[in-house]
């Protein structure tokens, strides 16, 4: 095996990201939720997958993220950590299990750790969380930050539009982004905020910055994987591409099953025992 092929195969670690922003070498991180396509990402060569609480909308079918539980975030989280052999699987913390009450985080993130094997969790909003960020921490936990417009917080604004355009807002990201760093995040997401202020940030944090929907000045991206392999077709934000159409692959194929099945042509003489 050549040297740089043992690189790329070694397993993905939180030191390994850090030395990835140092390097300049993009992060490439998408969401899974099961031991199959977990799978099929990890080989692919992804170097953080998501375990996102996103499994509420895209494998539950809610309109929002906030119905998920915890026991079901470890359930997924179990499925895709063993079908893990590279990559770092982060975690969302559901919501409600860990804003204002950092016993209840840190109690929280113990559980996901144990019961799913994951490597890390993941936690939504910036100087409001930071006790349970440090908490969590505390105990030996990676954490992941994330700021932005987050799904989460989608009644606090009422609108899933892009933020921090004013500078108010977009000073308290900045000092929020260094307040994550400083308690001891390994990384943070942006989400859905202006090109140049996520670049900004990434520049000012020694941490690894992953957008989403946060321009390309960052210091690596994250996109839901069914929305990037064309399997959900009713979510179309700006930054999202497409990288295949298997909502019409998947179609054609049950349609020509049920062709098949109702001309009695499936299965024929080769497929019987």
């Amino acid at each position: 095996m050549a040297q740089n092929e043992q690189k790329d195969a070694r397993r993905i670690t939180t030191h390994v990201l850090q030395e990835m922003k140092a390097g300049g070498q993009p992060i490439a991180m998408l969401t899974a939720y099961d031991f199959s396509l977990a799978g099929l990402v990890d080989s692919a060569g992804v170097d953080v997958i998501l375990v996102g609480d996103s499994a509420s909308n895209v494998m539950a079918g809610h309109e929002t993220t906030l119905p998920i539980t915890l026991d079901q975030m470890i359930y997924h989280a179990s499925s895709v950590v063993r079908a893990v052999q590279r990559a770092l699987v982060v975690v969302d913390l559901p919501f409600g299990t860990y804003q204002g009450n950092t016993k209840g985080a840190l109690n929280s993130a113990i559980r996901i750790m144990k019961e799913s094997g994951a490597h890390a969790v993941k936690l939504e909003g910036g100087r409001e969380v930071l006790g349970s960020v440090e908490r969590i921490l505390s105990a030996g936990i990676p954490v992941m930050g994330h700021l932005g417009p987050t799904p989460q917080s989608i009644y606090k604004f009422g609108t899933y539009v892009v933020r921090a355009r004013e500078e108010a807002e977009a000073q308290r990201l900045r000092e929020d982004a260094v307040l994550l760093e400083k308690a001891g995040c390994f990384a943070i997401v942006l989400e859905k905020i202006p090109a140049s202020l996520a670049a900004e940030v990434a520049r000012s944090v020694h941490v690894p910055v992953i957008g989403i929907g946060a321009g390309g000045g960052v210091d690596g991206q994250v996109l839901v994987l069914h929305d990037m392999l064309g399997i959900n077709q009713t979510f179309n934000p700006r930054f999202l591409r497409r990288y295949a159409d298997l909502h019409k692959v998947i179609t054609e194929a049950v349609s020509a099953y049920l062709r098949d099945v109702r001309s009695r042509d499936f299965p024929s003489d080769d497929e019987q025992y």
